[in-house]
Order: C-alpha cells, then structure tokens, then sequence
C-alpha cells in the first residue's frame, strides 16, 4: 500500500517545449478513473468511484503531479473531474481536456462549451484537438475558417492558453501537422515496442512542441499484466519500469501519461523516476536482452526486412493490416506478449480509424492466399508472411474488440 504522503520533495519537470511550461515528467491520464463511457449524470456515479477519484487528485497534488489531461469522450471522466477539482486546491494545476475535429467548426465550438461546463473551469492551460488521425481531420483543423480559428479565438478571450493535438495516425501525417507550425505540443504513441514516431520526435524537437507519450503501459504492450517471458527479460526492473525510463532517458519526451484507477497504480512509476539517473547504465543491457530474444525466436534477417514491400491496409485484398499484423506477430514470438496481441488482433476491423484496417480472420476463406501472394510481390517473405497470417488467425481468432470509444 502506497502511503498517502508525497513521494517526491521535488517531482521532476521538464520544459514543454515552445509553451514554456515546467511540466511533470509523470501525467495523469483521466480515463481508467472514470465510472462509465456513458455521459450519464453526476447522480448515477457511485460514491465509492468519485471518492476513489478524489483520493487519486489528493494523493497527486501532495507528489507533486500537476498535470491532470483527460478528453470530452472519456465519458464521466470530465463530469467526475469538474466536481472533485472544485474541492481539492492545486495553485500549480495543469489541466488539459481533448476535442475531436468536426467538419462544422460550430459543432467543434459546442463540444468545447460542453467541455468547460463539465470542468466547471474558466480556462484550459492546454487543448488538444483530438484524434488527427486522418488527412481529412487535420484539414477541418487547419483549413480558413476551421476548428483551429474557433480555438484562435478562445485563446484571444484568455479561455485556452497552448493548442496541441492527439494522434494515433500514421507518422507521415504527425510530422505534417507538426510541420504546420500552428500547435504548440503533440500527443503521441511511442514507447521500447513501437519506434516507429521517431521521425515525429525529432519533427517536434525541431519545431519546438512539447511531447507527451500517449498509454505507455496499456498502449505499450499491457505492462500491467506482462508476460512471464518479459518480466525475465526485463529483470532487475518490472517491465513497467524499464518502459517508462526509455520514454524518459530521451529529452525529445517531456512528460507520459500515468492511467491512474487507484494509488496503488503510481508506484511502479515513482520507482522509475527513483532509477532517472541510472537509467544510461540500465537500459542498455535490458535493451541488449530483448533483441537478443528477438533474433533468436525471429531471426535476424527477418527483423531487419519484414516490413520491406509491405503494401497498405487500403492496397491489400479484405484491407488486411499486414504491417500490424507482423509487427504482432514479433511481439508474440519474441516475448510471449500473448494478452497484447489478442487485444490488438481483436481490435482490428473495428477500431475504425483510431486502429484502422482488418486481422486475418479472412484468410483462406474471404480472401485467397493467391490474392494475398499478389499483394506481396514486392516482399522478401511472401510465402512466410502468408503462414505468419495463418497462425495468427489460429490462435487468436475470435469475438471482435471494441474500441471503448470510437468518437
């Protein structure tokens, strides 16, 4: 049990890129607190849930996590925080909510009236517009007359002081909205298992965005509840641990989200920032190990070209998510991320485009191997690729996933 008393006589802080913030390292997410992805009203939370929030808010003012970010979707998780900050004082807050881009930009102005009355706030330290996922949101963002002027013009009123946006799209659209030159920081997924934002990273350092890490746990391989093989490769550290000292031994990082449901939940965090300073020392060796267990389950030469001549979701017959699916597949054979992968496998076809294309459930059936073989004529390992689709299907097909929220 983690005692209610501060962890951190001075929590560490970065700066938030051009916004000048003094930002904790850590972050409180808003949505695994929450009581329902339903709106429903303040009177169908239960006691226990709200108290259980106020503790969390509690217990992270006194360690000195400032940050509060959560999201006009998140369900109760605005109403929640709308009551409980009223009561639990923080001269230092950060608070933070997300927006979804509209093609109407009146719609956009609606939600973001809905957010601040749910807040019961008179000013965001920070906005972002929600989910630039795809070409089309971020020109409703941009384009004259757009989302982005409706924010222009609440940042003129004193309601919103930095605009930044959440993205889970592909990486050539982060670094093209970064390229704008019209946010001010971004939210984003990178962590040890998936690298591939790197240009986005240094696309932001470039540009000057404060960088903030979207899910390393859940999002990051369900580190929560890792796997037996991983903890060993992992060890001395939880995997949780040895994640978050990855984001953060990279300055480009300045802060990652903490997904708090109680106070237990903070401690392996705060035991990352207790090994900061070691981090140099530690990392490369836990890194060694991982690839070491890569190469020896996968092979070399695969890990070095699996994703060459890969085609699109959009260009591959049933819109098959091939490049997921073998990145999956490595973390499956690799470190025995069973749990991950079925939920991410599950996810496909539904995640809509928060997670866009489909598993392999369609293979041999739906779909042809022979149409699949003609997609991939660009690859090294066709015939691989098509067996790798084929175990998958086997071992973790089943009932679809969805996405908790698809707004």
């Amino acid at each position: 049990m983690i005692s209610m008393q501060p962890c951190f006589s001075n929590l560490p802080t970065r700066r938030f890129g051009r916004t000048e913030i003094n930002i904790p390292v850590l972050s409180i997410g808003g949505m695994r607190f929450q009581h329902s992805w339903s709106e429903v009203e303040m009177q169908a939370v239960p006691k226990d849930n709200q108290k259980n929030l106020e503790k969390i808010l509690k217990f992270s003012v006194a360690s000195g996590l400032h940050h509060i970010e959560t999201a006009r979707h998140y369900g109760t998780s605005e109403n929640q925080l709308g009551c409980a900050l009223k009561t639990i004082s923080d001269s230092q807050r950060i608070l933070q909510t997300k927006v979804p881009p509209r093609d109407d930009p009146e719609l956009f102005e609606q939600e973001l009236e809905q957010s601040f009355s749910k807040l019961q706030c008179k000013k965001l330290n920070l906005l972002a517009i929600h989910g630039i996922n795809l070409p089309e949101h971020l020109d409703q963002t941009i384009r004259p007359g757009g989302c982005l002027e409706v924010v222009r013009r609440w940042q003129h009123n004193g309601l919103i002081d930095f605009v930044g946006f959440s993205t889970h799209g592909p990486t050539d659209l982060i670094v093209q909205a970064i390229q704008t030159n019209l946010f001010d920081y971004v939210n984003l997924h990178w962590y040890f298992i998936f690298q591939e934002n790197e240009p986005a990273l240094e696309a932001a350092k470039n540009f000057d965005l404060g960088v903030f890490i979207i899910s390393p746990t859940d999002k990051g391989g369900h580190l929560h509840t890792p796997s037996t093989k991983l903890m060993e490769l992992c060890s001395p550290l939880h995997p949780i641990v040895f994640n978050d000292l990855f984001c953060l031994s990279d300055p480009r990082v300045h802060t990652i989200s903490l997904g708090a449901s109680n106070i237990e939940d903070f401690s392996l965090h705060f035991d990352a920032l207790g090994l900061l300073s070691k981090a140099n020392h530690m990392l490369p060796i836990i890194k060694e190990r991982l690839v070491s267990s890569a190469k020896d389950s996968l092979g070399e030469y695969w890990l070095n070209t699996w994703k060459v001549g890969l085609p699109t979701w959009e260009n591959t017959p049933g819109k098959i998510n091939i490049r997921v699916l073998m990145w999956l597949y490595n973390l499956y054979k690799a470190w025995g991320m069973t749990s991950y992968v079925q939920a991410r496998y599950s996810l496909l076809g539904s995640g809509g485009h928060w997670f866009p294309g489909e598993n392999a459930d369609c293979v041999d059936s739906e779909v042809s191997s022979h149409a699949i073989e003609l997609s991939l004529k660009l690859s090294p390992w066709t015939d691989q690729i098509i067996d790798r689709l084929r175990e998958l299907r086997d071992t973790f097909k089943g009932e679809s996933l969805q996405r908790l929220s698809n707004t």
